[in-house]
């Protein structure tokens, strides 16, 4: 709620309601004025510019519920305005909605659209989900899909239930399972890769995920669902959540993600194409996880996405093993 400006009609007067409560000062201004630079915010904070019950604060200091906040005049960047929807994909996401409450909204994404916009992409599924419900007052992405990935997304309507289910991930409590679709013919008895992770970036400006010793712990249990010609289907299930972490694991294992452009078999990738493999073959199926005041656990699933079943439905099932 913005209350009258005391002292000029470009002061704002900014009261924390419940929901904005227990964030720091610096992010609740980045986020509110978007398009100004962080050292900006840094020196009116600094120089005592912003007040919170009239008192000067620093950047770290947490905000709580009946709080006064005065945001000086700060002349935000313009923004351009970002291309609007298009029919096709507002019915996409109309018919995509899997789980709705007052807190959360849970998206089957589909393949090929970004979670955000960046990096070239100017529309995402963020960006297109505030233009679709703008009446909504608060949408922000609890965790991250890649493009090519479809599946279970949970985006938060309010602050509180963002930091409630991103703590529970931090904790290890949400259970995330995917669908993929691996070269070869993956080992029963493999049911864990335990391998640390590591990022670099190529002298293209590519980003890239290798198993390296000075890696960050990382773990995923797998198991395995149906066996064809080639390849096997396999649930995924990651403990931690590194970038990549499932297709870089496959790999390590000699067992690559099917259609995975960065990290998979070329020839294997060519051949499945021509039957209908034309895309990364990662689904997140499920998604399990507790809400604020649930006594029990919500479970959520999005079944495999059609045009992956149409593949499964033209590959050969492998003979059974005696």
């Amino acid at each position: 709620m913005i209350a009258p400006a005391s002292q000029s009609p470009s002061v704002q007067l900014v009261k924390i309601d419940p929901d904005q409560a227990g964030q720091r000062v610096d992010n609740f201004l980045l986020a509110r004025l978007k398009g100004v630079p962080k050292s900006r915010i840094y020196r009116i904070l600094r120089k005592g510019e912003v007040r919170v019950n009239r008192g000067r604060v620093k950047p770290d200091h947490k905000l709580q519920a009946g709080d006064l906040v005065r945001i000086p005049p700060v002349r935000v960047a313009a923004t351009t305005s970002l291309p609007k929807p298009g029919a096709g994909l507002r019915r996409v996401l109309a018919e995509a909605v899997l789980f709705e409450d007052g807190g959360l909204l849970v998206i089957d994404k589909p393949s090929g659209l970004a979670v955000h916009g960046g990096s070239g992409v100017s529309l995402g599924l963020i960006e297109s989900l505030r233009q679709l419900r703008p009446q909504a007052r608060y949408l922000e992405l609890v965790h991250r899909l890649d493009r090519d990935t479809s599946g279970c997304i949970m985006v938060a309507k309010k602050r509180s239930v963002l930091r409630h289910l991103q703590e529970q991930m931090r904790a290890g409590r949400v259970d995330k399972v995917y669908q993929a679709l691996v070269a070869g013919q993956w080992p029963a008895d493999r049911a864990h890769i335990n391998a640390p992770l590591r990022k670099n970036e190529l002298s293209s400006g590519e980003r890239i995920v290798r198993v390296t010793p000075d890696g960050k712990p990382s773990l995923t249990q797998f198991s395995v669902l149906q066996r064809y010609d080639r390849v096997t289907l396999v649930e995924a299930k990651p403990i931690t959540g590194r970038t990549h972490q499932i297709r870089v694991h496959a790999r390590h294992a000699g067992h690559p993600l099917v259609g995975d452009d960065k990290y998979g078999d070329d020839a294997l990738n060519k051949t499945l194409r021509e039957l209908g493999v034309r895309r990364l073959f990662l689904h997140a199926a499920r998604l399990a996880f507790s809400l604020p005041g649930a006594d029990q656990p919500t479970v959520v699933r999005a079944p495999l996405a059609v045009d992956l079943q149409e593949a499964l439905s033209r590959l050969t099932p492998a003979a059974p093993v005696d």
